[in-house]
């Protein structure tokens, strides 16, 4: 599995042509992919919350969750990581169709995940909150995490890069409207005993 990751960061159209060759079986075992991947935030998150700190403002006070709270967000975290991951995937095999491309759950599942390579590799800036470097790291996480997927549905998919283009720009849309949908979930789990603790 830690090869894609590196292919997709450095030459990702070679190694997205690797994935659309990989028989069924193989794309099976990279399901897990993301399950593993997602660890990486959700630590790098719950070590930085807890452990480091953050400062609002100049000489502000460091704020810090208590390792609780930390780790109950943090597991939420993950398990929304995941979740997003698999919706996702599953919006690009029921969309499949329309565009004119051969598909399964677990290929929609693949996509997404590999294409989130950049996203999850971005969460380990946690390990020290860090707004300006958090922000900066995130941008450009996202910018290439839109690449690799206008550049790796058509490949993978085996269609035409006009039609991949559209079906990429579909997925986008439905990830932004998932992401709008997490931060609503988000707000309501805060209300059912979710929100963040401080420390004194």
């Amino acid at each position: 599995m830690i090869q894609h990751t590196f292919g997709l960061l450095v030459r990702p159209s070679a190694q997205w042509r690797v994935v659309a060759d990989l028989p069924q079986s193989s794309l099976k075992t990279l399901i897990l992919y993301p399950c593993f991947m997602a660890i990486l935030p959700a630590v790098a998150w719950y070590y930085g919350t807890s452990r480091m700190g953050w400062n609002v403002g100049e000489h502000g006070e460091t704020i810090k969750l208590t390792a609780q709270s930390a780790r109950q967000i943090c597991i939420l975290f993950y398990l929304s990581m995941v979740a997003c991951i698999a919706i996702i995937g599953c919006f690009i095999h029921w969309m499949s169709n329309t565009y004119g491309a051969e598909s399964t759950p677990t290929k929609g599942i693949v996509i997404a995940g590999l294409t989130a390579t950049p996203l999850f590799l971005a969460g380990l800036v946690g390990f020290y909150p860090l707004l300006w470097i958090d922000l900066l790291v995130g941008v450009t996480a996202i910018s290439w995490s839109v690449y690799l997927m206008y550049l790796g549905i058509p490949i993978v998919m085996k269609i035409p890069e006009e039609r991949g283009f559209l079906f990429s720009s579909a997925v986008l849309a439905i990830a932004m409207v998932i992401m709008i949908c997490l931060m609503v979930g988000s707000v309501i789990l805060w209300d059912f005993g979710a929100a963040p603790v401080f420390t004194d």
